[in-house]
């Protein structure tokens, strides 16, 4: 419904040989043979997420020209920012590990959650309308992304109509994703809610090889309940409930869904 970590403490940045005005050919051309494939630690036909991030059924030619747009890779702390709302806008992020959250400030000062990301998802597409992010991204864990300048990202799409596709079904992605916490917030009860938060995120993490039904998780229960639009107090409460029911075991941030058929069977009574 919804769509939506090694520690890491450097930061390791390879900067570019040639300068950001060069053309795609040019870039290429001189591009040194230790940013090539067979030494590119980052590289994303090497990657083992490759099949969750942006190269998603490109072939292994277009994978190698991909490669050489990875020229970075950014190691963020655990509470430290990768960028702040109003930051210009000049890459985007594959979160290679670990987990983030966006949030938004109110002109009152209240943060508000706008979702959390894992490894293999896109962070910065936000920027992209006006070249300034409009929201904080704050690692919840040691976390390390891929660099990905949009520039040179544009330049790769008009080639390789096959990237622009996918680059196109991610931000298809992000807009129903907007949705679904729309729908959370606008017609669904505090259960509801949470039931549908946490099938969403054992989902996501099974797709990435952990357990369907078992997770730690890497948020507060008060940024699951800003996320949600839930009091702190409602979102404890909540657990709770779900534990005497039987739907979860819970211990403190770990978590195990007992009756999975029984949380589903909460998300879908809203549907009509």
């Amino acid at each position: 419904m919804l769509n939506q970590s090694a520690p890491m403490s450097e930061v390791t940045v390879t900067e570019p040989a040639t300068p950001p005005s060069a053309s795609l050919g040019e870039r290429r051309a001189s591009m040194p043979s230790a940013m090539k494939l067979d030494s590119f630690k980052v590289a994303c036909s090497s990657c083992n997420l490759r099949e969750l991030c942006l190269p998603v059924g490109l072939s292994q030619p277009q994978l190698v020209h991909l490669d050489s747009l990875v020229g970075a890779r950014k190691s963020i702390k655990r509470g430290d920012a990768l960028f702040h709302t109003g930051d210009p806008f000049k890459s985007v992020y594959a979160v290679r590990t670990g987990f983030f959250k966006t949030r938004i400030s109110s002109e009152d000062g209240r943060d508000q959650v706008t979702g959390f990301q894992m490894a293999g998802e896109l962070l910065g597409l936000d920027g992209i309308s006006t070249d300034r992010h409009a929201c904080d991204a704050i690692a919840l864990e040691d976390s390390q992304v891929c660099v990905i300048p949009y520039g040179q990202l544009e330049d790769l799409s008009r080639e390789f109509s096959d990237l622009q596709h996918q680059f196109h079904k991610i931000m298809s992605r992000e807009i129903v994703r907007d949705h679904g916490v729309m729908l959370l917030l606008g017609s669904m009860r505090a259960e509801e809610r949470l039931a549908a938060f946490l099938l969403n995120l054992t989902q996501r993490l099974h797709a990435r090889g952990f357990s369907a039904s078992a997770l730690v998780l890497r948020m507060t229960r008060e940024e699951i309940g800003s996320y949600l639009g839930l009091k702190l107090e409602t979102v404890s409460r909540t657990f709770s409930k779900f534990q005497d029911e039987g739907l979860l075991e819970v211990k403190q941030r770990d978590i195990r869904i007992t009756d999975e058929a029984g949380l589903r069977a909460l998300v879908n009574s809203v549907r009509c």
